[in-house]
């Protein structure tokens, strides 16, 4: 009997345990955060960001694990200006639409949604395509002004009530030293042809486009080219490239890029927070007025409030508000420049690299970023969606493809209609 009842506790005991810790993680998170704080019918799902039974238990240990660390330190004495504004963005490939009325539909589609931001590449090598100070693209064999194809997308975003924000990247051949043989989106040989590039951009599009984003995730392969990705030059291309918006546009705002969350500590891949210290021991503060953030979910959704440096959710922008602050640096906002959560079909037999959600989730998850970033994190200004679509479906056996919130042919996925109705409640 003694023996039965040794057994017994061996395997109550640990249930016990558990039970405490979840009980624990429960009254902790009650005490730390504000309890009005809700998001569904659902409270496990609120602090998780689990909907399946087995998977919400887990959570719980975790969640009552992560109090055992030191949290970010989220100090905010004021509210950052350039948080207190309108969240809704988009990310966009209008330049990819050969036909205007297809570029013209797009802009439409996405107003008509709300949306009041339109994060959009102006890619170098689009532009000042052959030769420095060369603005005609005779790619096709004819002389085309490249301007052209922006005039039209920034006097589109004039016309249906959106804010561009410019993202410049993406270097020509003739401005790298060996061609594009590190990579088309390695960094130019000099910083100074770009920014006589980028002060071109800026003085054309004055009065109309006032932000600008240097570069996109420069700390993983392939964003800095085929070679090894370095903080220290990023930094002093993205001082270079501040001084030529201000010198054309004063009142212009230039936004760090955006870095890719990983936890990797290679020269390939460089881990965010590791990436963006050096960046700031270089000098970086100095030289933009946004932080940026990638807001990707993953495998969790948007409610998730576990916290761990090497797993990626949705909240992980407070580590990085977290080194913010330990420089002395946070008077400044963070903007997302893309959230979402990949809705790979079961079907399609393609690696989920970036998770992967049903369009249901999908659907009801995007709403509840914006409403949890609005509710708990006063430091996040716009919250882009990646991304709208792309201009055909030639890239359908790739799992990034499924971010879109349209198809190729302008079939709109339920998330669409879900951000819809979610902005309108907001307004009304």
């Amino acid at each position: 009997m003694a023996k039965i009842s040794k057994k017994l506790w061996l395997v109550v005991a640990p249930s016990i345990l558990l039970l405490g810790a979840l009980v624990l993680s429960f009254m902790v998170f009650l005490s730390k955060t504000n309890q009005s704080v809700r998001y569904t019918d659902d409270f496990v799902f609120d602090i998780t960001g689990e909907d399946e039974f087995d998977a919400q238990i887990r959570a719980l240990w975790q969640l009552s694990a992560s109090y055992l660390r030191a949290r970010p330190n989220l100090r905010l004495e004021i509210t950052p200006v350039m948080a207190n504004v309108v969240p809704y963005g988009i990310n966009t490939f209008l330049e990819q639409e050969v036909e205007l009325n297809k570029r013209e539909r797009q802009v439409q589609i996405i107003s008509d949604a709300g949306f009041k931001w339109i994060r959009q590449e102006f890619p170098w090598a689009d532009i000042e395509v052959h030769a420095k100070g060369d603005y005609d693209d005779r790619r096709s064999g004819n002389s085309v002004d490249a301007w052209i194809k922006y005039d039209h997308i920034v006097d589109l975003a004039r016309e249906y009530d959106l804010e561009v924000i410019a993202r410049l990247s993406s270097p020509p051949a003739w401005a790298q030293e060996s061609g594009d043989v590190n990579g088309a989106f390695a960094p130019p040989t000099s910083y100074d042809d770009f920014a006589d590039y980028i002060y071109d951009v800026v003085d054309r599009y004055r009065g109309d486009v006032s932000y600008y984003q240097i570069w996109n995730e420069p700390n993983i392969y392939p964003e800095w080219g085929e070679q090894s990705v370095n903080p220290e030059d990023y930094t002093e291309m993205l001082c270079v490239a501040y001084r030529a918006v201000k010198s054309a546009n004063a009142d212009a705002v230039v936004l760090a890029a955006a870095l890719a969350p990983t936890v990797a500590l290679s020269a390939r891949d460089l881990n965010d927070f590791v990436y963006l210290e050096r960046m700031y021991q270089s000098g970086a503060a100095d030289c933009f007025d946004i932080m940026s953030v990638q807001g990707y979910g993953l495998w969790s959704g948007p409610t998730d409030h576990r916290m761990h440096p090497r797993v990626i959710n949705f909240a992980r922008n407070k580590y990085i508000r977290d080194i913010m602050v330990a420089h002395n640096d946070s008077e400044k906002a963070i903007w997302i420049s893309e959230m979402n959560w990949n809705a790979l079909p079961d079907q399609s037999r393609i690696y989920p690299a970036y998770g992967q959600v049903t369009l249901e989730q999908q659907a009801r998850w995007v709403p509840l970023a914006y409403e949890r970033a609005s509710r708990e994190w006063p430091w996040i200004g716009v919250v882009n969606f990646w991304y709208f679509k792309r201009a055909s479906d030639a890239e359908v056996d790739q799992s990034w493809y499924y971010f879109r919130m349209a198809d190729y042919d302008f079939s709109l996925m339920p998330v669409y209609y879900s951000v819809k109705d979610y902005i309108t409640d907001r307004n009304n």
